[in-house]
């Protein structure tokens, strides 16, 4: 009785020790992923990839298998028939880790897509997200927003769902800007002498002024039209030179990317006027150096319009129909 004692005293002890080494070799194994990963990550061709995903998901699977060696140790069987063992309850297994595989499953299709990196800037208004990338682990995506709150988002939303990402943006050769000033109609007219004579003043406009103004001419007197009635044949209009002119003062900004698409166009006229809209690519790219060049353009727009005897609509405020009243009343 005493030699079956110290023989399962020996054996408990032997198991513990393996299991000792078992756990001692999964910690050690961790920390060298750990460390692997501290390396790559400071590394600046490996900080845009989700190399914390990796590494949680080398981890699970690590310890993982060191449980299941633990326990054939304790229980004394081969870890293949516990695995085999296993089968029977897979179905379990994948809904206790459903979401783990579904983050380790759609961080692979991120990183070979190239769909989101660390560092890009993403838009997923249905979820709240609009900002920076700052970690793409196995389970979450966080998003650090504009007002600096974090958003989590599992990163089977990011397959499954659309989201805006503007790297491209950012690798490209500008920052689009698309806005428009409302023209009111009833200051849009002909041009008279007086007036292309003010008109060719300005720099950017007197080889255009020049040049449209020798082709209306040509055109009328081959055409022999009667230029008592300024509705006959062809004639420059004040919008149109205005126009002209935003066009020939985007093409002369050097903060403007000129082998993008630059113009200026009408768009459908509406009961606030004629939309005039703006449309080019800013080369600097960071918010607030693109918002000061933006600001710059259309302060300057809408500075100059007067020159052009056009106005701008806007709609009447209180202080616009006291004035009417106290002119009425006067």
């Amino acid at each position: 009785a005493f030699a079956e004692t110290n023989s399962f005293t020996l054996d408990f002890i032997l198991r513990l020790c393996r299991i000792y080494i078992i756990i001692s070799l999964l910690s050690f194994i961790n920390s060298l992923l750990k460390a692997v990963y501290n390396v790559y990550s400071e590394r600046e061709q490996f900080r845009d990839r989700p190399l914390k995903g990796m590494l949680q998901t080398m981890q699970v699977i690590l310890w993982f298998v060191g449980i299941i060696i633990v326990v054939s140790i304790l229980i004394g069987k081969s870890p293949l028939s516990l695995l085999a063992g296993l089968g029977a309850s897979a179905a379990i297994l994948m809904l206790v880790f459903k979401d783990s595989i579904m983050g380790f499953v759609s961080g692979v299709q991120l990183s070979a897509n190239d769909m989101l990196k660390v560092g890009d800037w993403i838009a997923m208004p249905k979820y709240g997200a609009d900002g920076t990338v700052i970690e793409v682990t196995l389970n979450t995506v966080k998003v650090r927003n504009w007002d600096n709150t974090i958003t989590t988002i599992p990163p089977y939303l990011l397959v499954s769902d659309s989201f805006q990402n503007w790297r491209g943006m950012r690798e490209s050769g500008g920052r689009r800007v698309k806005r428009s000033i409302n023209i009111d109609m009833t200051s849009v007219k002909f041009c008279t002498p007086e007036m292309l004579d003010k008109y060719r003043k300005i720099r950017l406009l007197k080889d255009y002024v020049d040049q449209t103004e020798q082709v209306v001419r040509q055109y009328n007197e081959e055409h022999g039209i009667d230029n008592s009635i300024l509705v006959n044949g062809r004639r420059q209009t004040n919008l149109g030179v205005f126009r002209a002119y935003l066009t020939a003062y985007l093409q002369s900004l050097p903060d403007i990317n000129q082998e993008l698409t630059c113009m200026v166009r009408q768009l459908q006229p509406t009961d606030h006027g004629i939309p005039m809209e703006l449309y080019f690519f800013c080369a600097i790219k960071d918010w607030v150096p693109y918002e000061a060049v933006q600001s710059d353009v259309f302060d300057h727009v809408l500075a100059i319009i007067p020159e052009f005897d056009l106005q701008v609509f806007q709609s009447p405020s209180g202080r616009d129909f006291r004035q009417a009243f106290s002119a009425d009343v006067s």
